[in-house]
């Protein structure tokens, strides 16, 4: 599919998402949505590839464990979406967490913290010069914020969407913060469904 027609959609789908009265301004911020790409993380099991994904579509995010609500609200949307496919369905479809706080979750958490939404969903996190490679690529935007009377010690405030990724690893859809399952789900069946055209 032609560059410009994928920014044309996953602008129409980040609009067409979005909640009436919600911010139209996509997570990336201003210009063309990001190109998306290969990236090498770790998870508790190793080195993660994207490219080793392929002939799978994936649905990534990225965030942190220790966040009180964002996250585990996409997550478990993540795991609703693959819980309601049809068993032929789901064993093509990987999730993806990508932890933006790697002095706190070790890939060890982040398995432990994946698993409670749902075994498919993969947890992963990397240095920090290797976050920020992998997090620009996707217009991910995010920064620590000191609390001061918190035993968090700080929190990682971050952009919130949910990256649909094809089979080839082409980023195809870029979906806002709370979108609904069955949205994701569509968009899913969708990508799976073109494979075999």
């Amino acid at each position: 599919m032609p560059r410009r027609l994928v920014a044309c959609l996953v602008l129409c789908l980040f609009a067409l998402s979005a909640k009436a009265g919600d911010a139209a301004k996509p997570p990336w911020g201003d210009g063309p949505p990001p190109p998306g790409g290969d990236f090498v993380l770790q998870s508790a099991a190793g080195p993660v590839a994207l490219h080793d994904l392929r002939g799978k579509l994936v649905l990534l995010f990225f965030g942190y464990a220790s966040c009180p609500d964002v996250c585990p609200m996409d997550l478990r949307i993540i795991a609703e979406t693959l819980q309601t496919l049809p068993d032929t369905l789901r064993a093509r479809v990987q999730g993806l967490f990508v932890s933006l706080d790697p002095a706190r979750d070790t890939p060890q958490k982040l398995a432990e913290y994946t698993d409670f939404f749902d075994p498919q969903i993969l947890g992963l996190t990397g240095d920090k010069d290797t976050l920020r490679e992998v997090a620009a690529r996707y217009g991910v935007r995010y920064y620590t914020v000191q609390l001061k009377d918190s035993a968090l010690g700080y929190a990682v405030n971050h952009s919130a969407a949910l990256y649909v990724i094809d089979a080839e690893g082409t980023l195809r859809f870029i979906f806002p913060h709370n979108t609904p399952a069955k949205t994701l789900r569509e968009a899913v069946r969708y990508l799976l469904s073109a494979e075999k055209k």
